[in-house]
């Protein structure tokens, strides 16, 4: 009776030929297309954080009367390397879209939202958008303490900037006042020339009709 099951002889060459068709034969395939490295700018390479937390941001509408959720993601404050400046910027954790970009002024200030102890709230002219807008802005997070750490950060930055633009403010008005005495003593000298000039020009008026007067004398003793 024949059998269907195959011999051991057929066996090993069917796994043979498996194998072979599995052995790597060493060749290199070249990609399609070749990607190439590109540089990404975040437009924060001149500046170092001085606050990074999580939070979740609203802003109030004013239209609606009712608080809307702006997006979740990082929170932070950046000083600027070379002006010393300081800006709040927040973006969307998944996309990285900016939801919130304005300078921390001298004249803003934080506080706790109402019922609240992670929450906070502020009034910013912000620039997320491509155009400035005054929004209240309301951050919530995850702990208290986080909360408290912004608030306190963001006052300090405050303050600080109002420093400095005292500092600056002294700095101008010390420029003006040293601009006003030279031009004070440039003016000074130029009077002073005026004067010499004017002298010297009676002198020589003077030497002319001296001379003058000389000239009739001769002619009339001639």
């Amino acid at each position: 009776m024949a059998t269907t099951e195959p011999t051991h002889e057929h066996r090993e060459e069917a796994e043979e030929a498996a194998g072979a068709d599995d052995e790597d034969t060493g060749a290199q395939v070249a990609p399609i297309v070749r990607l190439e490295e590109v540089a990404v700018s975040t437009g924060e390479e001149n500046e170092d954080p001085v606050i990074d937390l999580k939070a979740k941001l609203y802003r109030f509408d004013k239209d609606g009367n009712q608080w809307k959720e702006r997006g979740a993601g990082t929170v932070k404050l950046l000083k600027h390397k070379e002006t010393g400046k300081v800006r709040l910027v927040m973006r969307q954790s998944k996309t990285l879209k900016i939801c919130a970009n304005h300078l921390v002024l001298p004249t803003m200030t934080v506080q706790e939202h109402a019922g609240n102890e992670k929450s906070c709230v502020w009034h910013a002219p912000d620039f997320a958008d491509g155009e400035l807008k005054d929004e209240l802005f309301c951050l919530r997070f995850a702990s208290i303490e986080n909360c408290k750490s912004f608030m306190e950060m963001f006052q300090e930055v405050a303050e600080s900037q109002k420093k400095e633009e005292n500092e600056d403010g002294a700095t101008a008005a010390g420029l003006l006042e040293k601009l006003s005495v030279e031009d004070k003593k440039s003016e000074e000298r130029s009077e002073e020339k005026a004067e010499d000039k004017t002298k010297e020009g009676d002198g020589n008026k003077e030497k002319a009709e001296d001379e003058d007067a000389e000239k009739k004398d001769e002619s009339a003793s001639a």
